[in-house]
């Protein structure tokens, strides 16, 4: 067994959120809070678990929020304290990155070009080793993290790219890169190939990828010459399929719970699975259960 060190993971955040608007048009969808905290944050908090050396935010010049967001504002802290609020100053300080811990780099994507286009942006400052990707609107929530669940099971001789997966119904697979599937063992999905978004009936099997990725350097040079796929945008399930014929593919089955909070209705899933997880909201949800007014 042949474990590397997953040193960097990149954050694609460079997206228009266009499902949320209007409310993106000034927040970032990144920045949409489950109750009231940022799906970000729980992105973030996934790669710390992690243990990772660099963290690479992807984005977009009209998205400085992120930044902001991310890094400490020692500003804000002062006047919570002086506003006699230290508790809250002190979540926030522990809730920004560190950057004496974990490097932190910001690069622009310019153009809306695809997730295979955004990841490939990153490829100037990359440290040595296999290379993480997580999707913050793809939330999974667990103990372990997914993330650390993926790095500890990362074996490079079984295969380059673990991708995480899970299970869909038939109907579904229009919605999500599916994998060719050849064998099971445990957690992984052993595969010999990808399908962005086929169709039911042409889909060669349910196991669906979602956004967690841990990616051989091979892909890189798979992407920079990329033609566009699905939607004309660069798609790094394709580049994923052409790099692993070399470096292998395996999907791998986490075992916390995934939200798509891309869409509405994940979000609202997200958020009433939270509130159902903390006493603070059991008067709120019993009274909308018993008054059917909803």
């Amino acid at each position: 067994m042949t474990q590397s060190k997953v040193r960097t993971v990149i954050f694609p955040v460079a997206g228009l959120g266009t499902r949320f608007m209007p409310a993106t048009k000034g927040t970032p969808k990144e920045l949409l809070p489950v109750i009231d905290t940022p799906l970000i944050q729980y992105a973030i908090d996934e790669a710390r678990e992690a243990e990772v050396d660099r963290m690479i935010f992807v984005s977009h010049p009209s998205k400085a929020a992120i930044k902001h967001y991310v890094l400490d504002d020692t500003q804000l802290r002062m006047t919570l304290t002086h506003h006699g609020k230290p508790e809250l100053a002190y979540q926030l300080q522990a809730a920004a990155l560190d950057t004496r811990t974990c490097e932190i780099i910001f690069v622009n994507q310019p153009e809306p070009r695809g997730l295979g286009d955004a990841v490939a942006c990153a490829r100037p400052h990359l440290l040595d080793g296999p290379v993480a990707v997580i999707l913050p609107d793809d939330l999974i929530l667990g103990e372990p993290g997914c993330l650390r669940e993926m790095v500890n099971a990362y074996d490079r001789d079984k295969a380059g790219h673990l991708i995480a997966v899970m299970e869909v119904p038939k109907a579904l697979t229009g919605q999500y890169g599916i994998l060719s599937v050849t064998s099971q063992e445990g957690h992984f999905v052993l595969s010999d190939g990808i399908v962005e978004k086929p169709a039911p009936d042409k889909a060669p099997s349910q196991m669906a990828v979602v956004g967690r990725y841990i990616l051989d350097p091979i892909i890189f040079d798979a992407l920079a010459h990329q033609a566009p796929g699905v939607g004309g945008e660069i798609q790094l399930t394709d580049a994923i399929a052409q790099s692993g014929r070399k470096a292998g593919i395996a999907g791998f089955r986490f075992s916390g719970r995934r939200f798509d909070c891309g869409s509405k209705q994940g979000m609202l899933a997200a958020t009433l699975f939270m509130a159902h997880k903390d006493p603070a909201y059991t008067e709120v949800l019993a009274a909308f259960q018993t008054s059917g007014d909803y």
